[in-house]
């Protein structure tokens, strides 16, 4: 099982790639049904929702005042972190983590999530990458990663808080 990676800093996209490399393993896991489902669900609702939570209220506002993003990027990317919270939720709501629902919902997840890292590396991080700099990128590395630490130890993943950030979005 992936362990939850602290984020440490550095420049905001590697710190952003990996843990949207994390995703893709925790994905990997989820649809073994040999492993500890209930747990690496855990684990991504925790880190997924506390990755998206950083990025909005950190990353995308900096980026959108350094000229990198749009007002049009940091929305669409926002309403697809909403999708992706929507299908977690309805993922972690499934009781029996053999059962078909629990494949179904898997796949809404990771067909959301999939489709939102694809797009986010090609139209958000490709553009901090050139349009900003260094110094810059290493320092919202910093807070973003602060704030992704200060989101998992809150307990950002637990359902209860799941369901917060989902009715946030829908209204």
């Amino acid at each position: 099982m992936p362990k939850i990676l602290p984020a440490t800093g550095g420049d905001v996209v590697e710190v952003i790639l990996a843990d949207h490399r994390w995703f893709e393993e925790a994905l990997r896991e989820l649809r073994d049904v040999r492993g500890d489902r209930a747990a690496v669900l855990a684990d991504l609702a925790t880190v997924l929702i506390a990755h998206a939570e950083a990025e909005e209220s950190k990353v995308y506002p900096t980026l959108r005042r350094k000229d990198a993003i749009d007002a049009d990027e940091v929305e669409h990317s926002e309403h697809e972190h909403a999708e992706g919270n929507e299908a977690l939720l309805d993922l972690m709501e499934v009781a029996d983590t053999g059962s078909e629902e629990f494949s179904s919902k898997l796949h809404e997840l990771s067909e959301a999530l999939t489709h939102h890292l694809d797009e986010e590396e090609r139209d958000v991080l490709n553009p901090a990458r050139t349009d900003v700099t260094q110094d810059v990128r290493d320092k919202l590395g910093g807070t973003f990663a602060a704030e992704r630490a200060r989101l998992i130890d809150a307990g950002c993943g637990s359902i209860e808080n799941v369901r917060k950030v989902v009715a946030s979005e829908q209204s």
